[in-house]
């Protein structure tokens, strides 16, 4: 870790890890689900107007992300990453028409991979001043 990192209390890290872990565990399944591609996933790709030849794509695209925000040294690049995949999927799902769970559920979870990564890196709070 570096220096900047371990200088966040130790409750505040473990609260990041959990915060960002959670979201970034399901992203690991579902990267992992599209190398794997048993049936709802190639239906529900489908479904959302992609050709089944994407998924694998899809799934190293967003297992590369994952891992790269799990990393301290590239978390920032693997939270980058990951808000634009996230993008992706809020963009299919309002271009189906679709409620507002599938919107936001993506929004969420960005919101949550960042949130978890401000509480344990010292370098985006100071970019981002929460407190007063």
């Amino acid at each position: 870790m570096s220096s900047d990192i371990q200088t966040v209390s130790k409750g505040r890290l473990w609260a990041g890890r959990i915060i960002g872990g959670l979201p970034a565990l399901f992203l690991l399944i579902d990267a992992i689900m599209k190398f794997v591609k048993p049936a709802p996933v190639v239906e529900e790709t489908v479904r959302l107007g992609y050709a089944e030849s994407v998924i694998i794509g899809l799934g190293v695209v967003l297992l590369a992300s994952t891992i790269l925000y799990l990393i301290p040294k590239t978390s920032i690049l693997g939270a980058i990453l990951l808000t634009g995949y996230l993008g992706g999927a809020v963009a299919t799902h309002v271009r189906m028409g679709e409620g507002w769970f599938p919107i936001l559920f993506p929004v969420v979870f960005g919101g949550l991979l960042w949130a978890g990564l401000w509480l344990r890196d010292e370098r985006l709070q100071n970019l981002i001043p929460l407190r007063g």
